[in-house]
């Protein structure tokens, strides 16, 4: 990877003259089917950047309690857009169509207007959870239904992908826009983008450029995209199993209980009184792991392409010697 970033080819994005940029967007929006793309720091840029171009201040946008855009982006969707957020309970962050269809506000004065759906596939604070095709093609039904767009926060759609064993092709025919995210399981040190209509994305770089999001030779980093959407999909499946075996030791320790399901590279779990979040997570860095608090109480784990099953079987023994 860093070999591509150093051989790179670049020029002036902002005037879309980088052509290792352009070759990352074309190469994005091919995998899924969509017109264009808009590469960009961070995947917290691409969502808010959708949610802007997709609505207009008063109206609201529905997602799930859990969403990334709602815990974890600074509630940009009121700063930048001036718009609410209808807020549903589902099942591990997983929505069903018939909850959104009930979440639709009526066209009354006095209520923000449903405009926008977002799902976050796989759910990050749901612990990695998964939608099916199918689901997702029924949520699809309701937003067209109800003239309502659909957003998709896929940060880690192709940890989804490879469980599923769904086509790129497929999911982006059922979505009005997607994010993916580079710099996650996929390894890149930095970047998102944005797929959606010519017309959308023409709308989008705009409002990137009022971000700050404009980037001058921005191919160095792109071409790290490049090279993750080449070689390391495939290899999130090693990620899931480490996962999945990090888990499975866990069930056995006595201070640690609800471990959320894990269906693909994340381990939530919750730990048991006395012990605190932070006496453990301190223990954990003294010997060499590295965990986060998720919630009072709650800690998440994730696996990469950094973590090899060696590391997972140290980390069990770090486990297994707390307390």
């Amino acid at each position: 990877m860093l070999q591509a970033m150093m051989a790179a080819v670049v020029g002036d994005d902002v005037f879309k003259e980088d052509p290792t940029v352009n070759a990352l967007e074309d190469k994005a929006a091919g995998m899924f089917g969509m017109e264009a793309a808009l590469y960009c720091p961070s995947g917290t840029m691409t969502n808010q950047i959708a949610l802007k171009t997709h609505t207009r201040p008063l109206d609201e946008v529905i997602c799930d309690e859990m969403s990334h855009i709602y815990q974890y982006e600074v509630a940009g969707y009121a700063f930048n857009s001036g718009i609410g957020v209808n807020l549903l309970k589902g099942q591990n962050g997983i929505l069903s169509a018939e909850m959104v269809e009930q979440a639709i506000k009526p066209r009354f004065d006095w209520l923000p207007k449903s405009t926008l759906v977002v799902l976050e596939n796989t759910c990050n604070k749901g612990g990695g959870s998964i939608y099916t095709l199918n689901t997702i093609r029924l949520i699809r039904g309701v937003c067209q239904k109800h003239k309502l767009s659909l957003h998709l926060d896929g940060a880690r759609i192709f940890n989804a992908l490879v469980e599923t064993g769904d086509s790129t092709e497929s999911i982006g025919a059922e979505f009005d826009s997607i994010s993916i995210c580079l710099s996650k399981g996929l390894g890149a040190p930095v970047g998102s983008l944005l797929l959606g209509t010519r017309d959308f994305i023409g709308e989008a770089r705009r409002i990137r450029k009022v971000m700050g999001g404009g980037m001058r030779q921005a191919g160095y980093l792109a071409a790290a995209g490049i090279y993750a959407l080449d070689h390391h999909v495939e290899r999130l499946k090693e990620d899931h199993e480490n996962a999945r075996c990090l888990a499975k030791a866990m069930e056995d320790l006595n201070y640690i209980t609800n471990i959320r399901p894990v269906e693909t590279n994340i381990v939530i779990f919750d730990i048991v009184p006395p012990a605190t979040t932070q006496e453990f997570l301190q223990y954990l860095e003294k010997n060499g792991v590295k965990g986060s608090a998720f919630g009072q109480n709650t800690i998440r784990f994730v696996t990469h392409l950094d973590v090899n099953a060696d590391m997972i079987d140290k980390a069990i023994k770090v486990l297994q010697g707390f307390r």
